[in-house]
């Protein structure tokens, strides 16, 4: 038994294999220390959190909080992400990495709270996610120690994890027959390991829990209207709804045209790749409507300007940055591109794709009069010229620097 001068640890904890394990390890390891249980709502299966309460109390915590967290997690981390335009990698929506500063942040509200000296994570020494708790740790509140288990223990299987809680009599309701590994938030599910290890292996049917396979998907299209106010959306088919409505509203007519699925290899933030498969059905929608609106409105200078912006908030969004002064930079310049990205998109959702048909904007600046291949009045194809002459000037110069030689 380690003597760190910790006597209370509040636990990111999901009721999962992994954290049932940590809390009877943290008493027996940190000088019988107690654990608090803390587990954060952004919108995963319901059955997980049925019960989860007595099941912490059960592996040894002296207490469990619940925090409901949908909204906040869909309005203050999702939405200002979307409005960036974030992909990492160009096609992941990052929906571990914006779930995880919520539950760093929410974590150490009950660290203050019950006067907890430490917190804890379940997160590996091989992923993502240790970078990005410590990270929002670090800046939040740099005076509680860390503790990470994993880089601490020799429990390395999950055969090992589920004999070290047999050996304590407590209960899990984990078996050695669970071969994926599973995030899920309202914003989307991953799916990691088993088949899925070999990115020669094509995905089964088990890697994909939300949507319907776009083979299977209706025949006849169906279209939804997103309506969009600053760079967020705000209503769906007409109705009004808050950010995290709005998306599960999305995520039910998305999953059921297969909209969403992703199959990649990413490069992880520690040097390893990985492979999964993501689903982000309502998200994607989304995605498209908010883009739709950005080209009639913006620029050609502000959407590119807007594109750097999102390449830039993918890295720092899924390096842990979340609470860095980058982010709240890159957030703000956002915000100012997004004021005018008002309108209304309908979007056609047809086996696994989304298409935006129609688009409106009181802000738009297209202009049939200047676009239209007819004839028109107000356009004088022979200023195109001295534009052109201007625009290539330093090319002329070259070249004729060229011919003297």
């Amino acid at each position: 038994m380690q003597n760190h001068g910790i006597k209370k640890i509040v636990l990111a904890y999901s009721g999962g294999l992994d954290t049932s394990a940590i809390i009877p390890w943290l008493k027996e390891n940190y000088g019988g220390c107690e654990v608090v249980a803390c587990v954060v709502d952004i919108g995963q299966d319901r059955e997980d959190l049925q019960g989860v309460e007595q099941k912490a109390l059960r592996s040894g915590a002296t207490e469990c909080y619940v925090v409901d967290a949908r909204e906040e997690f869909i309005s203050d981390y999702v939405y200002p992400v979307l409005q960036t335009g974030a992909l990492y990698e160009g096609t992941y929506l990052l929906g571990t990495s914006m779930a995880r500063p919520l539950i760093a942040k929410a974590l150490v509200d009950v660290a203050n709270k019950v006067g907890a000296d430490a917190l804890c994570h379940g997160a590996t020494g091989k992923g993502n996610d240790q970078v990005r708790f410590e990270s929002a740790w670090a800046a939040l509140a740099p005076h509680l120690k860390v503790v990470a288990p994993w880089r601490e223990w020799n429990l390395r299987s999950r055969e090992a994890l589920l004999d070290y809680l047999k050996e304590r009599d407590i209960p899990t309701t984990a078996s050695l027959e669970k071969i994926y590994s599973r995030d899920e938030n309202a914003w989307h599910i991953s799916t990691e390991g088993g088949v899925l290890e070999s990115p020669w292996n094509a995905p089964n049917k088990d890697c994909w829990v939300w949507t319907v396979d776009p083979k299977e998907a209706p025949d006849q299209a169906e279209e939804v209207t997103v309506t969009v106010k600053k760079g967020k959306v705000v209503a769906v088919n007409g109705e009004t709804m808050s950010p995290f409505q709005c998306l599960e509203t999305l995520n039910k007519i998305g999953s059921k045209h297969g909209i969403g699925r992703i199959d990649i290899v990413e490069n992880r933030l520690v040097g390893i790749k990985s492979r999964g498969c993501y689903e982000t059905p309502g998200g994607t929608i989304m995605m498209a409507a908010l883009r739709g609106v950005e080209q009639l409105v913006l620029d050609r200078d502000s959407f590119k300007w807007r594109e750097q912006l999102g390449l830039e908030m993918s890295y720092v969004v899924y390096d842990g940055r979340w609470f860095a002064p980058l982010r709240k930079s890159l957030q703000a310049s956002a915000e100012s591109l997004a004021e005018e990205v008002n309108g209304e998109v309908v979007l056609e959702l047809y086996k696994g794709h989304v298409t935006a048909k129609q688009k409106k904007s009181p802000n738009s600046l297209y202009s049939e009069e200047f676009a239209t291949f007819g004839e028109d009045e107000v356009y004088d194809h022979s200023h195109a010229g001295g534009f052109i002459r201007l625009f290539s000037l330093s090319s002329r110069i070259r070249a004729l620097n060229e011919l003297k030689k």
